[in-house]
């Protein structure tokens, strides 16, 4: 019993990286949805299947550098820093998407497949290299 209470002396700081980690993801879906021409989340509830994989790639190239974040930051700050580049690094994402493709913008809206493949393929792989590229 002893060892099991060991090992959740760290449960206040999981919670604490947690609840923070779900409070930016948030706030990230809501800025995306916000700064995007489309609103993404009006979209998927009408059943768009672009704008879905638009903002599940989005969100899922946000994720793994701030997972990656959480497990090598110092503290919080350092962890709302690098959040803040992921952040920067999908937008950079979607800017680029949107000049390659130019039509992107209203693809998406009238619910292109092939314009939210690139987008999700593009904000996934951003958010890879993201993460890879942050050091310890």
């Amino acid at each position: 019993m002893e060892s099991f209470m060991e090992n959740l002396g760290g449960i206040g700081t999981f919670v604490l990286y947690f609840v923070v980690s779900l409070v930016l993801l948030t706030v990230f879906v809501m800025l995306y949805n916000a700064i995007t021409p489309y609103h993404e989340i009006k979209l998927i509830r009408a059943g768009n299947k672009a704008a879905a994989l638009s903002l599940g790639g989005a969100i899922i190239g946000f994720a793994i550098p701030v997972g990656k974040a959480v497990a090598q930051s110092a503290n919080i700050r350092d962890m709302l820093v690098w959040a803040g580049i992921a952040f920067l690094a999908q937008l950079i994402a979607y800017a680029a998407a949107a000049l390659c493709v130019p039509h992107f913008r209203r693809t998406i809206a009238e619910d292109h497949l092939a314009s939210g493949i690139l987008l999700v393929a593009l904000s996934v792989a951003i958010g890879t290299l993201n993460a890879a590229s942050m050091t310890a």
